[in-house]
């Protein structure tokens, strides 16, 4: 009884991990409260994703004092949403499915394809030209036009929190990910050429958090510890930055965003406090030190940098460690959420979505700094809060669901192909025959079905026409190439 007792604790305790890496987002306690299950920004921080117990939602970040919602389900659970870019694309992950990946074209509320696998999906991430997909140890690599396995990276480090991060960027395609799960290494991984790029030593402790910059040539990281945030050039690995964010010990990092011009970097925490860094030195502290050098003071600063080699390492570091440019102070703590710091209306504004249902906007003085003021609070779940009724559009419950792959191969949902049959024909055809028109016919109708999904994935992933919004929609001309019927590249 003590043996059963055991293993059914251990059971418990996976599955126990196993939600909260789903969940990405809240805690159990949090998303009862609230009902989100995941928030999140899409690829250039231009909309915002919320995924609850009673569907998700995609809202339109134009705008600071209305939140314009752009597409609303009401019909299933969703633990994971991600939109690609502003396009229709978009990769879902139902709470009552977790194993499975749902890729789909939302606005005419039609599944694209959907893929199972061996265990549960932790986080999905995709750019337009991959999807990547994250188990506890192991990372598959789609490519985005048919949605092809071009590889599985396995026995990687357990990663319970499905830690990785995925650049927007087409023609710097990386991946990053723990390469231990005892100390902070990161993987990086050429998720074009499908081959290990580098590892970067980024800290003592386990990998928290991880972002790439919007042209994928930096990278910051965050431990477990959450006092230290760092920068590193994708191409070498050389440490680029190091930003203190505080002195807690039990500070569990929750985000990190770049802004678009890769000049600010965001980073908030389970603690009231998002920190803002300014990744460049201030021009006003150059002219001072470039002065003082030539004064008694300059020596006098020269001989007190030349005694900090024979300080221990980690008061020196702390010496040359960055402080916040900017900070905001949240009216909650405790709740996990994501930071993002974007353009609205060609003003930097920062946006902390979180796990109490709310999306906060805040202003940014990109000269001074200092504290950030609160200019709008919008509800992201029950109740509509300002949202203009005429653009929210829902969609019934889809298809049914399919049946779950039972071996750690994936399998792919070829429903669609086998709901075609062959007639039989007239007169006696021996088997040999038989066999080869059976095959040619089935061949035929899996070659229709592909280039069904391929068509079908070109139109989700083309961007929508502007409607209402003033800001002209970014990356326009970059669409994954999509392979037609015919076989023709678009």
């Amino acid at each position: 009884m003590q043996n059963i007792a055991r293993k059914v604790d251990a059971l418990t305790q996976g599955l126990k991990y196993s939600i909260s890496g789903v969940m990405n987002l809240t805690n159990p306690a949090a998303a009862r409260q609230s009902g989100v299950y995941f928030v999140n920004f899409n690829q250039d921080c231009t909309s915002l994703t919320v995924g609850s117990k009673a569907g998700y939602k995609f809202f339109s970040l134009n705008s600071v004092d209305h939140l314009e919602t752009i597409y609303e389900n009401g019909t299933e659970d969703a633990c994971i949403v991600e939109q690609l870019f502003n396009c229709s694309l978009m990769a879902m992950v139902n709470f009552s499915s977790p194993r499975k990946l749902k890729v789909c074209h939302f606005r005419k509320g039609t599944e694209i394809c959907n893929y199972s696998y061996s265990n549960t999906i932790l986080s999905v991430k995709l750019n337009r030209t991959r999807l990547v997909v994250c188990l506890e140890e192991s990372l598959y690599i789609h490519t985005l036009k048919d949605m092809t396995v071009l590889h599985t990276i396995r026995d990687t480090p357990p990663n319970l929190a499905g830690l990785c991060t995925l650049s927007i960027n087409s023609d710097n395609c990386y991946l990053a990910y723990p390469g231990s799960n005892t100390i902070g290494e990161v993987q990086i991984f050429d998720a074009i050429n499908l081959q290990a790029k580098t590892m970067i030593p980024a800290h003592d402790s386990p990998l928290a958090a991880l972002k790439f910059n919007p042209n994928a040539t930096k990278i910051a990281t965050a431990s477990e510890k959450g006092t230290v945030i760092r920068v590193f050039h994708v191409h070498d690995g050389t440490k680029l930055f190091e930003f203190r964010r505080g002195v807690k010990r039990c500070v569990s990092i929750s985000s990190l965003a770049f802004s678009m011009d890769s000049m600010f970097l965001c980073c908030s925490s389970n603690t009231e406090t998002v920190h803002i860094f300014k990744l460049e030195e201030p021009k006003e502290a150059v002219r001072q030190a470039t002065e003082e050098s030539q004064t008694w003071m300059g020596y006098l600063t020269k001989a007190v940098s030349a005694s900090a080699n024979y300080l221990p390492s980690q008061v020196t570091n702390v010496f040359n460690q960055g402080r916040a440019f900017a900070s905001v102070h949240l009216p909650f703590q405790g709740l996990k959420n994501a930071c993002a710091i974007t353009e609205v209306h060609n003003v930097l504004r920062l946006l902390v979505a979180s796990a109490d249902g709310y999306l906060y906007v805040y202003n940014l003085d990109t000269t001074e700094g200092g504290d950030c003021t609160l200019l709008k609070q919008h509800r992201l779940v029950g109740k509509p809060d300002e949202v203009d009724c005429a653009s929210v559009s829902t969609v019934g419950s889809g298809s049914g669901e399919a049946n779950a792959a039972t071996t750690a191969q994936i399998v792919q949902n070829t429903d669609c192909a086998s709901a075609s049959t062959v007639g039989s024909g007239s007169g006696k055809t021996n088997a040999a025959t038989t066999a080869a028109i059976t095959a040619a016919t089935t061949a035929q109708i899996v070659q229709n079905t592909e280039g069904e999904k391929c068509d079908e994935m070109f139109a989700a992933a083309e961007s929508p026409p502007i409607i209402s919004s003033p800001v002209p929609l970014k990356n326009n001309a970059e669409r994954p190439p999509i392979r037609t019927r015919r076989g023709v590249i678009i």
